[in-house]
């Protein structure tokens, strides 16, 4: 069902750009007949000054972009023009010329509140193009600088209903929340935005020293823990040698003559020898 309703969404959407799109490329009103005759002066002057007048009337956009033609003030039929050349009428066109490849710009770090009240700074990267240009130049003044300041207030309200722990852990999640928040917020201004990443978390100094002193401390507590089950386990070890030494007499000597041999290649000056108690038993009864 969330996937049928995401679906219906993009349709949506994609047929309110076309609709937008055709709207502003064909226009119903006409340029009335003061518009013709202008039209008509035009060509005519055109005509006149020929060759001349063939410099200023052939134009040529790159690879990467779209012009967008204005006769008296109106997008003439026929939406971006380009790449390569393309004809307007001296006097009575004029056009703009638009960008179609992607753009980079850095978000400026934001001092965000987060959920659990704790002050950060965020910053971050944004990638995005023109996916229409007649949009991007009849439906808003200055797209680029509109997506830069859209972009930081779409990044402190994400992030300020995210906990500081969700900040650090999920950043891709919240970068996937931005750039589909942006997609829908910039597709009036025919602009696709492909990607954002968010770059560096800041924290303040006090709050580092004390989530520092935190892990510190929770590290100690696990290193006692592992101490403790340590010599737990060596005390259970223990008793079950001793057991077994208690069985058979002899195994005590031999653990005897291991422990000088250990000794002994240790290279010490001082030897202990240890006697078994049998033997000054004997001495004792004399």
């Amino acid at each position: 069902m969330q996937a049928d309703r995401e679906d219906v969404a993009m349709k949506e959407t994609r047929r309110r750009e076309r609709v937008s799109g055709e709207v502003l490329e064909n226009p119903d009103s006409d340029i009335g007949l003061c518009g013709w005759v202008l039209v008509g002066f035009s060509l005519l002057l055109m005509l006149v000054t020929l060759p001349i007048s063939i410099w200023l009337c052939i134009k040529i956009v790159k690879e990467y972009e779209r012009a967008i033609i204005f006769r008296l003030g109106r997008i003439v039929r026929g939406g971006a023009k380009g790449p390569g050349l393309f004809f307007i009428l001296p006097c009575t066109d004029s056009f703009i010329n638009v960008d179609m490849r992607t753009i980079t710009f850095d978000i400026p770090p934001q001092e965000v509140l987060t959920k659990d009240s704790v002050t950060v700074s965020v910053d971050g990267v944004v990638y995005y193009r023109v996916q229409n240009a007649t949009l991007a130049v009849a439906n808003i003044t200055n797209a680029d600088a509109a997506t830069r300041l859209l972009a930081q207030t779409t990044l402190r309200n994400v992030l300020g209903t995210k906990n500081l722990a969700e900040i650090l852990s999920d950043r891709e999640e919240i970068a996937h929340s931005m750039q589909s928040t942006l997609d829908d917020a910039t597709d009036d201004w025919g602009i696709k935005v492909e990607r954002v990443e968010i770059k560096d978390v800041k924290l303040p100094l006090q709050l580092q020293r004390a989530m520092a002193a935190e892990a510190e401390a929770s590290r100690e507590a696990r290193a006692k823990v592992i101490a403790a089950e340590g010599e737990m386990n060596a005390s259970r070890a223990l008793k079950e040698a001793s057991l077994v030494i208690a069985e058979s007499p002899s195994a005590l000597q031999l653990r005897y003559l291991q422990t000088l041999n250990t000794i002994a290649a240790e290279k010490n000056s001082t030897i202990i020898f240890p006697l078994p108690m049998e033997m000054m038993r004997g001495f004792m009864k004399q």
